[in-house]
């Protein structure tokens, strides 16, 4: 008696791994349209500033939302300045204003004289310069007289210099002082800093604690910030360029602007221009 076989019948399923390729592309794009809708209801400063931050980001490596905030802290300080200045000229009379405005334009000059002559007097014309336009005096400090390499620590025998800059900032203690750091564009990576940014800003911090030490100097007028290697004067290319790059700047802020003149005043030789250490940070 022969056996009957019977076949038995597969039902055959067709292949759905496609599906989850195609659903998480159908998420991306509604993130997309979300933020696209997003960035078409908020104002341009803000798209300013998110466009700033998404360049930090493919330009170091660092995240938007990481940093962003540093560079939103120097815009607003930089907004801050700008609305202080207006608060104070807009119920002036001409007379009045242009009067303060020479005043102020004779304090920094002679400031910048001072300065000027302990720079010539103490053979630092490799290490400082100064320079005086139409927004601030502008005290810059390569930073191989300040700090060892690496460290946000001032040295010892330049704390003398932090002590004689405050003590001529006291007969103008009515301005607005910006101590800000900036390095080159060398990653750094150590047991006390992440980043540039922190190296940059531990720096300016320690060098405005010593110079308000002095207690004539009024501490609400003082700020600092860093800049990380975002502001660089020079290239990054060369070790040379790398070393101007790598400061500490004291800027004091004019209160009084016309904005159709710029005045440059710069008798010392740029430390920039002559500096050739080739330290790292």
């Amino acid at each position: 008696m022969s056996k009957k076989h019977k076949k038995e019948h597969h039902e055959e399923h067709a292949d759905e791994t496609w599906l989850i390729p195609y659903a998480d592309l159908l998420t991306l794009l509604l993130a997309l349209f979300i933020v696209l809708y997003a960035m078409s209801s908020t104002d341009s400063k803000k798209f300013q500033d998110m466009s700033k931050a998404f360049n930090v980001a493919f330009n170091s490596g660092i995240g938007p939302l990481d940093k962003s905030s540093v560079i939103s802290d120097g815009m607003m300080m930089e907004d801050s300045q700008n609305t202080r200045r207006h608060e104070d000229t807009k119920d002036m009379s001409k007379e009045d204003k242009a009067a303060l405005m020479k005043k102020e334009q004779e304090d920094l000059e002679q400031l910048k004289k001072q300065v000027d002559k302990y720079i010539q007097a103490n053979g630092l014309t490799t290490q400082l310069d100064t320079k005086l336009n139409q927004s601030q005096l502008t005290i810059t400090i390569s930073d191989s007289s300040l700090f060892a390499p690496g460290s946000a620590k001032v040295k010892p025998d330049s704390r003398k210099l932090a002590i004689e800059i405050s003590n001529m900032l006291t007969k103008y203690n009515d301005y607005e002082v910006i101590v800000s750091g900036h390095t080159d564009n060398v990653p750094i990576n150590n047991d006390e800093f992440e980043s540039n940014w922190e190296l940059s800003s531990m720096r300016a911090i320690r060098f405005m604690n010593i110079v308000l030490e002095n207690k004539k100097l009024n501490p609400k007028n003082f700020s600092n910030i860093g800049y990380g290697e975002y502001r660089p004067i020079a290239g990054n290319d060369t070790p040379a360029g790398r070393s101007k790059n790598r400061r500490v700047e004291v800027s004091i802020i004019r209160k009084f602007t016309d904005a159709s003149k710029v005045i440059e005043v710069s008798t010392t030789p740029s430390a920039a221009s002559t500096s050739t250490a080739t330290a790292p940070k």
